[in-house]
């Protein structure tokens, strides 16, 4: 699975394909250069927003204040910025092959 990425600002900047009300929360690989993520949570006030927050902080191992959706929020298609973790961890997950 290689991700599209890029650093901007000290941010890993990439983009998601939400896939909302899934049977469960998880991250299922790659679309398209994005990363896909099933959310269980509705798009239903900024619900499945917070649970995308929620999952990519569990799996890149940063705080939830170190992820932004920076557009897309009303969208299936995100783009999100993580900063912090370690240097070039999240670069090496966006990267890795399944």
């Amino acid at each position: 699975m290689v991700i599209k990425h890029s650093l901007h600002k000290g941010q890993v900047v990439f983009n998601v394909q939400v896939v909302p009300r899934a049977s469960r929360s998880e991250i299922i690989g790659e679309h398209n250069g994005a990363l896909r993520v099933r959310i269980a949570a509705p798009p239903v006030d900024g619900a499945a927003n917070e649970e995308l927050i929620r999952i990519l902080a569990r799996t890149f191992k940063v705080p939830q204040g170190a992820i932004q959706i920076m557009r897309g929020h009303t969208g299936r298609t995100k783009r999100v910025g993580i900063t912090g973790g370690e240097p070039g961890v999240l670069e090496t997950i966006l990267a890795a092959e399944p």
